[in-house]
Parts: C-alpha cells; structure tokens; sequence
C-alpha cells in the first residue's frame, strides 16, 4: 500500500533542475532532501524497485548537493574532517568518506570527488554540511574556498545501465571503473560522469554543471534508454536495504560514531594528517562502543511500504534497541531491516521480539548485505 498525502510545493523548498521532467513522467510522491524537492517513487516503490533489478532506471537526485572545496589547504582541510586517508586520491577518483565532529559523531558520509589538486566536492547526504564546514574553517584558519556550486546531479541505475550509457557516450563510459569519474559532455551539456550509486546494482551518477539544462538533460538520457526498458524512479530503500547500505539520517546520526553503525574501516587512526574526531575516535577503538547496527529479519505479517519509525526491540520484555530502517523484500519475501542494539546485549538471546500493529513478531539478526549484486 502506497500512502498519497499531499505535499506544498514553495520556494521555501528549492526544485531541481529535472523538476518539470519529474512531473510530467508522472511522479507520485517527493521527499525533501537538502531543501530540494526529491522524487520518491512513480509507479508504485515495488514497480519501481523491480524496474531497478531487471532493468533501467533513471533518478533525480540533484538534492545530494555538492559542497566545493579549493584552495591552498582544500586538502588538508578534508584531512581533517574525515577520519578517512585521502591522501592516495587521485585526480578522476571517488572515495565514500565519514565527517566526524570532535566527539566522532558521523555529521555526514557524502562521496569525494577529487576534480583537481587541491580542488574536491563532497557530494553529500541529508544534513547541512557547508554551514558545518564554513564553521571548521571559521575555528580553524584554513585557507579554502567553499560554495555550493551549480552542480546537480542524477542517477542512472540498474544492470542495463551501462548500455545505456554506452549509447549516450561511446564504449568509455561502459569502461569506466567504478567510484572513478570523467569530465565530458552529453549533447552539449556540461557533465561530469560517475560510476557510482546508493542501489547495489550497475550504475552511474550524472553530475549536471550548468542548472538550465536539466530538461535537456533527462530526455536525452530517457530516449537513449527506451529500447532497454528505462523507468522514471526514486531512490530505492528496499534494494539498499538489501544490499545493506546505510542511510544518514536513519541508519546513523549525529548521535553515532562509524564504529557503532560498522563503518570502522573507514577510520584511519594512523593516517599522517591531522584530524578533528582522532583523540575521541582512538578513544572509543580502545573501550568499545556501547551500540551496534545490524542486520534483521522481520517475522510475521508482510509491512506495507510504510513502517512507523524508530520501532522499539526488546528482549526478556526489556528493551534493547531499536529498528533504525525497515522493508519487505519482494526477492527474499520477508520482512527485512537495519537494527540498533545495544552491545552489552547476547545476540544468542533465544527471543528478540517487536510490536508491529498491536502484535508480537519475532526478530533475527542477520549479517549484512543480505544480498550483494554487482
């Protein structure tokens, strides 16, 4: 079942350079993210899920805004706010990177594209990273250069991507290694093309540089697409939940440290640069976290589309986390989702259990993904 509550479009809320495009292949539902108005799904989630993993699809995420970084200390300036060594990126290449606060909170996990030297973008999850930044180098003295550019990007995603591709722009693109990315052009228009995505499938990210050309943009790409079953879709949560990939805002917070939500392989301590969460993340390695994200099987009726957040897990009646995200399943058929648990807690206890409508349903914890595409 698909929820249908209405949504108030303003300038309060800024559209994307696909907006119009987005309306007129019939979206049914926005989410807002990064103060951009971002399409959630068209035909139905599970339609276009299905589209996803069989085929084509193309999403508008121009609200995963890029934050700039260029100057004499850009680089160092992004040392120290991840606790990621990105002194091995070069030019052409994409890393997954963790910002962290002083106390190691994850502030955002935004994708690095190294431009130039000492030239960066972050493009980023759902929270206000350049405000966040222009704070570090306000505290700090760095000599940097930050913007939002005229940057926006989209998502192609599914196994037919590459062909798709390929069509647009010759047999380069379907070579691509994946997280490296190339300056070119689409009819035209200014593009930077990534292989790259948040769906688990084959796919690419499409980074717009001139905002007037959206439109122009999304045809060309939905036309060269047709003979491969291209759709129109959102951001999937059920395949990357299937493929255990972590959502800001959801799977992890401010509130959290990369070891609490598993993403300890990203924390370099040893990296020769300096970095704002080192004492606290060093700190926390030694003692131990006191939470942990995990993987869960849902027992008992199929979930709609919509979960209510935050479901609270108990044990012996006594409660020990919570789900963080949730989804049925359509290849697995059940009920799957990412847990927070507390760690003092035995993951061999007999029972783990939820409330769900009025009713008891048995928890599993899992390892994770629970299933890995290419």
């Amino acid at each position: 079942m698909e929820l249908n509550p209405e949504i108030s479009f303003s300038t309060r809320i800024r559209k994307s350079p696909f907006f119009e495009s987005t309306m007129k292949w019939g979206c049914k539902g926005f989410t807002v993210y990064n103060r951009v108005y971002m399409p959630a799904y068209y035909n139905s989630s599970v339609n276009d899920y299905w589209s996803l993993v069989k085929d084509v699809t193309l999403w508008d995420v121009a609200g995963e805004r890029q934050v700039e970084v260029k100057g004499r200390d850009a680089e160092k300036f992004v040392e120290y706010i991840t606790p990621r060594d990105i002194s091995k990126c070069k030019v052409g290449q994409c890393m997954y990177l963790l910002l962290t606060e002083k106390d190691g909170g994850i502030v955002n996990d935004p994708v690095l594209l190294k431009i130039a030297e000492n030239h960066f973008w972050l493009s980023t999850a759902d929270s206000d990273v350049l405000l966040w930044c222009l704070g570090v180098v306000s505290a700090n003295n760095f000599d940097v250069q930050l913007c939002e550019p005229d940057v926006s990007p989209l998502s192609l995603q599914g196994p037919k991507a590459p062909n798709v591709m390929e069509k647009v722009l010759g047999g380069w693109a379907k070579d691509l290694k994946f997280f490296h990315f190339k300056d070119s052009q689409i009819n035209s228009i200014p593009v930077v093309v990534a292989r790259s995505g948040w769906s688990g499938e084959a796919g690419y990210e499409i980074y717009l540089k001139d905002g007037t050309k959206g439109n122009d943009l999304w045809d060309v790409i939905m036309e060269a697409g047709k003979e491969y079953k291209i759709a129109p879709a959102g951001p999937s949560q059920i395949s990357r939940i299937e493929n255990g990939m972590l959502s800001y805002g959801s799977d992890m917070t401010l509130k959290e440290n990369p070891y609490d939500v598993s993403l300890g392989k990203f924390v370099n301590l040893d990296k020769k640069a300096d970095f704002l969460s080192k004492a606290s993340l060093a700190s926390i390695k030694q003692k131990g976290n006191n939470k942990k994200l995990v993987g869960v099987e849902i027992m008992g009726e199929r979930f709609d589309y919509f979960v209510p957040d935050d479901l609270p897990i108990y044990a012996d009646k006594k409660k020990i986390g919570k789900i963080t995200s949730s989804i049925y399943s359509p290849r697995l058929n059940k009920n799957i989702g990412l847990a927070m648990l507390d760690t003092k807690i035995n993951e061999d206890l007999k029972k783990i259990t939820l409330k769900f409508n009025n009713k008891i349903s048995e928890v599993q914890i899992c390892s994770l993904p629970f299933l890995r595409n290419k």
